[in-house]
């Protein structure tokens, strides 16, 4: 009979994968071992493997994981709009923001989804593509509700892409705490949504 599991099996297992997206990010997940995310855990090499058999099952679940929570937010977000009566563009806006809100505490988490989502076995990487193919289809539907005469089958994939080259690699460059906040980021995607760099 299997033991059953603790109630912060799943509690320690957030804080493995937040260690483990810090290593991958720092080291590169070629490079890091399953002995750098256990020292970095604090803990032995023996105790992390009660949690996940392998470094490739780490890997995994945390872009599942991640991707589902990125899923969820664009859920939420028109579960929101509906309630709060927003317009098109208000949701669309809502939904920058959250997901500008998810980045700053995911940027780790999202460094692997950019750069080792390769690195899965053929089935895992599928998924995680295809949930990467869902967010960007959600995008593409807000920003066509958002902006029905601008946004044409032809522009549509283009628009969508420059939305996702503005917030996507924030992990780069913006940084807590530094001179620009990402709430204060989230209102400058949003004024170049609303009307581009003019003032006017």
């Amino acid at each position: 009979m299997a033991r059953p599991r603790s109630a912060s099996h799943d509690l320690k297992r957030d804080q493995i994968l937040d260690v483990a997206a810090q290593c991958f990010a720092r080291q590169s997940f070629p490079a890091a071992s399953m002995n750098d995310i256990a020292t970095a855990c604090g803990t032995s090499k023996a105790r992390l493997y009660h949690y996940y058999e392998s470094k490739d099952a780490i890997l995994f679940d945390l872009l599942d994981r991640y991707t589902q929570r990125l899923l969820a937010l664009i859920g939420e977000a028109e579960a929101r709009a509906q309630r709060k009566n927003l317009s098109e563009r208000e949701a669309l806006n809502e939904l920058v923001r959250a997901f500008l809100t998810e980045y700053e505490s995911s940027a780790t988490r999202h460094v692997a989804l950019v750069s080792d989502t390769k690195f899965l076995g053929d089935g895992q990487r599928e998924l995680i593509l295809n949930r990467q193919r869902d967010v960007v289809a959600a995008f593409t539907r807000f920003l066509k509700r958002a902006y029905p005469d601008r946004v044409t089958p032809a522009n549509q994939t283009a628009l969508t892409m420059m939305l996702f080259g503005m917030i996507n690699w924030t992990f780069t460059w913006l940084r807590p705490g530094g001179t620009m906040s990402y709430s204060a980021f989230a209102d400058e995607v949003v004024q170049v949504l609303e009307h581009g760099l003019s003032r006017a």
